[in-house]
């Protein structure tokens, strides 16, 4: 396998890719018009029709959709097909416990696998490498995604699914797995313990990193690739728009190329929604070209980057987006899981307690540390003195269910949490991620 996994598209001209993303959007468009009543319902209430659709230069007249058309809809409102034609779901967790479940046919699974093949390829992936998985699997779009895309590309895949760290050095070892594929937080945890176990670079048999589902910094792509001797490159992805794979970095590792004969790209103002031109920072916005089941058109991410057209060394033409730069609404990725702090605050009620809390983040050893600190009522002062451990177990379970994550729950003495003009300061994030 050469440099490109499909050549014919991640070369394509410009002007071509333009004339296939107008043909794609014209009858996506007419699709989820006929077949998705609830964003029917929303061009309706804008006023536009299918006919008015003629090419990408009027994707500006659709109407958005975002994380609480989602909720709203949830779990049938925004599927395209009869559900005898899905063959697979994928979840993420939601702001309120409602998660966001994506569905797919069998075509939309194929164009997620080639996008991920695609990305696999980029760092120099081919039927001769061995692709150790240790995303999630199950439910978590990662593990299924780049497993899919191992298999494109003809990689012996070793799909382990992420955790047990001894079990992950050791058939990385045994079995020379030249490409892994994690958060970038947990492949710098496997380079700290195959170092603390002697291991120097020139050791591993790795030779790239693909990196996504949470922040990351190019101090720690630096400290990561100096540690494991590869070279680390990042991939992009959301579960509504399919999973990692809508984007990935090449060689050049200057931003990651967006699959545009798929997904089509634009940034707004997150404030007025007004389109910005290319090389502007505004939030990341994208249109599902030819997926099926679950069709998202002009779905606000929350992201913030900057996309750019300048010309790549690789020779793909596909639009750069820069290394997303925060979000425009309060979302935390922690240990790459989606958090919100409303999910927090509906434990807190549900189970009897105020909603003063404080969500600390931090980062040590690369992992990130999560701790949730809670006033308890001075009513229960007593009791929660005496049965402070059990008390925090129980919080903290609850909470896991709910984000998917455990975090370090620590109960507070009434009024300990600073105010800030009244208002409790909710998160304060150390991990210095930009």
């Amino acid at each position: 396998m050469g440099k490109y996994y499909q050549e014919e598209f991640e070369t394509m001209p410009l002007e071509e890719i333009r004339k296939l993303q107008s043909e794609k959007l014209v009858e996506q468009v007419k699709h989820v018009y006929n077949n998705v009543e609830y964003y029917r319902n929303l061009m309706d209430a804008k006023g536009v029709k299918p006919e008015d659709i003629k090419g990408i230069e009027d994707l500006h007249k659709l109407p958005f959709l975002s994380k609480a058309d989602l909720r709203e809809a949830y779990p049938k409102g925004l599927l395209a097909v009869p559900q005898d034609e899905v063959v697979r779901i994928q979840s993420t967790s939601g702001t309120t416990g409602k998660r966001v479940i994506a569905y797919y046919t069998q075509d939309d699974i194929d164009i997620w696998e080639d996008c991920c093949a695609r990305a696999i390829v980029a760092v120099g992936g081919s039927e001769k490498d061995v692709c150790q998985v240790c995303y999630g699997y199950g439910l978590f779009t990662g593990g299924p995604g780049l497993n899919g895309g191992s298999h494109r590309v003809g990689c012996m895949t070793l799909p382990m699914s992420s955790g047990n760290t001894e079990r992950q050095i050791q058939f990385m070892m045994d079995l020379e797995a030249s490409i892994i594929c994690c958060t970038p937080s947990y492949a710098a945890y496997i380079g700290e313990t195959l170092k603390e176990m002697g291991y120097k670079p020139e050791d591993i048999p790795l030779k790239a990193g693909i990196f996504g589902a949470e922040p990351w910094t190019e101090e720690m792509r630096h400290s990561i690739e100096e540690t494991m001797g590869i070279k680390a490159y990042d991939i992009y992805g959301l579960t509504e728009i399919s999973g990692p794979g809508v984007s990935f970095e090449c060689e050049e590792q200057t931003g990651m190329h967006i699959n545009e004969d798929h997904f089509l790209a634009e940034t707004i103002d997150p404030e007025t929604g007004e389109v910005l031109p290319e090389g502007s920072e505004g939030e990341l916005v994208f249109t599902c070209l030819d997926k099926k089941a679950f069709p998202m058109l002009r779905y606000r991410t929350r992201d913030l980057c900057v996309l750019s057209r300048e010309k790549c060394s690789c020779g793909r033409t596909f639009v750069k987006m820069k290394k997303p730069q925060g979000r425009s609404d309060d979302m935390l990725i922690i240990r790459g899981v989606n958090v919100f702090p409303s999910q927090i605050e509906t434990v807190l009620l549900k189970e009897g307690y105020t909603p003063n809390y404080q969500i600390v983040l931090d980062r040590e050893n690369n992992t990130d540390t999560f701790d949730v600190y809670v006033e308890y009522t001075p009513e229960e002062g007593d009791d929660v003195v005496k049965n402070i451990t059990a008390r925090e177990k129980k919080l903290q379970e609850r909470m896991k269910t709910m984000l998917g994550i455990n975090p370090k729950v620590h109960l507070a003495e009434p009024k300990s949490i600073t105010r800030s003009e009244g208002k409790a300061v909710r998160v304060i994030d150390r991990r210095k991620l930009h």
